[in-house]
């Protein structure tokens, strides 16, 4: 195929972003998907830990009995970032790198993506809307007997693509061990026919992220994948000649207009990329992080009885078994561990005007499953509700402003489900909340003023903004 330059890579992917789609509303898509809902048979059932099927638990791990998919193993972390120095915990161990990726064609050149109806056990509403393909590395290998993921050869060479974005980027650090996956957009000619199989439409990037208005309806994994998509850099006169001939104010622009900017623009940021990346790398090496195994009957705090993995003090999350029964899946009957949170959590970014360009407060995070020490996370990013009761065994900072944001100041707001693969009924509270002139640009060592195009820079490199950040990127709209 024709190689594409990065320009026009990223004007296709602006244009998508701006455009509401040729083929379905966003109502008609919400009602396709209650009758994927509706038409697919499922039970998911919670059953002890000892009583899996294909999986091997002792006192020492669970993990399944050919070695492959993940095991549940425990750690003990030790740190000197910010107030606790040492903990114990569960953790998904699940060294494979899986695929996590779309196909997109253009359509009435309109590049328009390969989205999926997929249900997984740990999903809220049982259908959400899932990349065209998200596969581990035993899903696609066959590990499980089942049949091979629909469109796989799109992803592994043997088909004749353009690939727009490959990226392997982390996942969930409180849960996972070094977890990452492989986030990829490939294209195919505008010509060539696909069998669109009758749980997959195509949308444009804008319809995805109208939908992301709405809870647990994009999955975890969508959102991660376009995220990683870069619209391009623009200095501030060109960005000023579009405003003219749109008649726009940059006085005073929309939400969305105004998150544009802060997308687009290569000017204005209060701190350059390299101060950014002195930054990062100075707490990077001011942080200490040891993750020693040890097995999950020596967990300090921990109880493992045989039905569940949980804290004695029933906080944070639990391990627990599902059976599970998906009418449509590659394989439609299994057996398997999945992490179940206690509460609610809290994911949000605060955002102010500086130099007249919208900036996002960017919180250098250590989790215990990081490859690196730190990523860069939301404002605050808290995973358990324990924050509502005051039960945190450390500070939040900032937390107030999320807590006590008047309406006219919260930009977004939605609830959005962790990856319902490994996470039962998990869902987090993702905000964006304004702030005035009354709040200090000079901020906590831990934090740093960026905008939209700073952060989608660092997201083209591994290991830079946490699935937090990526999931609360993925859900801004541009028109």
């Amino acid at each position: 195929m024709k190689k594409k330059n990065v320009t026009d890579i990223h004007l296709d992917f602006l244009v998508s972003a701006l455009h509401r789609g040729l083929f379905i509303s966003t109502d008609e898509i919400l009602d396709w998907m209650k009758r994927q809902n509706e038409e697919v048979k499922k039970d998911i059932t919670q059953v002890p830990l000892n009583q899996l099927h294909g999986w091997l638990c002792n006192d020492y791990q669970i993990k399944h009995h050919s070695g492959k998919f993940f095991s549940i193993d425990g750690i003990r972390v030790t740190t000197n970032y910010r107030d606790v120095a040492s903990w114990d915990q569960p953790i998904i161990n699940q060294p494979e790198i899986g695929f996590l990726g779309f196909i997109v064609q253009k359509k009435q050149g309109i590049m328009h993506f390969l989205i999926q109806a997929k249900i997984e056990p740990g999903n809220i509403n049982a259908v959400q809307l899932s990349p065209t393909l998200q596969a581990t590395r035993s899903n696609y290998t066959l590990v499980h007997k089942g049949i091979s993921p629909l469109y796989l050869e799109y992803f592994t060479g043997e088909k004749k693509v353009r690939v727009l974005v490959d990226q392997l980027q982390s996942e969930q650090g409180a849960r996972f061990l070094r977890k990452r996956n492989r986030n990829i957009i490939i294209e195919i000619d505008e010509n060539e026919h696909l069998d669109v199989k009758e749980n997959f439409i195509w949308v444009s990037l804008g319809q995805i992220k109208e939908l992301l208005n709405y809870s647990n309806v994009i999955n975890m994994d969508s959102r991660t994948v376009i995220s990683c998509i870069n619209y391009g850099n623009y200095p501030e006169s060109s960005l000023k000649l579009l405003a003219a001939t749109q008649k726009i104010n940059f006085t005073a622009l929309s939400k969305s207009e105004s998150f544009l900017y802060s997308v687009l623009s290569s000017d204005n940021h209060i701190h350059d990329i390299q101060f950014i990346i002195g930054w990062i790398t100075s707490l990077k090496f001011k942080y200490d992080l040891d993750v020693n195994k040890i097995s999950i009957s020596e967990m300090n705090h921990w109880v493992y009885d045989g039905n569940s993995i949980h804290h004695e003090h029933n906080k944070y999350f639990d391990v627990i078994g599902v059976n599970v029964s998906i009418g449509n899946r590659e394989v439609v009957n299994w057996d398997q561990p999945m992490v179940r949170s206690a509460q609610e959590g809290l994911m949000g970014f605060l955002v102010k005007k500086i130099n007249g360009i919208y900036h996002f407060l960017v919180q250098a995070k250590l989790e215990a499953g990081n490859f690196d020490v730190v990523e860069l996370a939301p404002t605050v990013q808290c995973l358990t509700g324990n924050y509502r009761k005051n039960y945190n065994e450390y500070t939040i900072p900032y937390l107030e402003y999320f807590l006590d944001a008047p309406k006219e100041k919260i930009w977004y707001s939605s609830y959005q489900s962790e990856e319902g693969g490994r996470f039962y009924h998990e869902q987090n509270l993702n905000i964006i909340v304004e702030i005035g002139d009354d709040f200090p640009i000079e901020v906590d060592e831990n934090y740093c003023w960026m905008t939209l195009n700073q952060m989608l820079s660092f997201v083209t490199y591994n290991n830079y903004l946490n699935i937090a950040a990526r999931s609360l990127l993925s859900a801004i709209q541009l028109y």
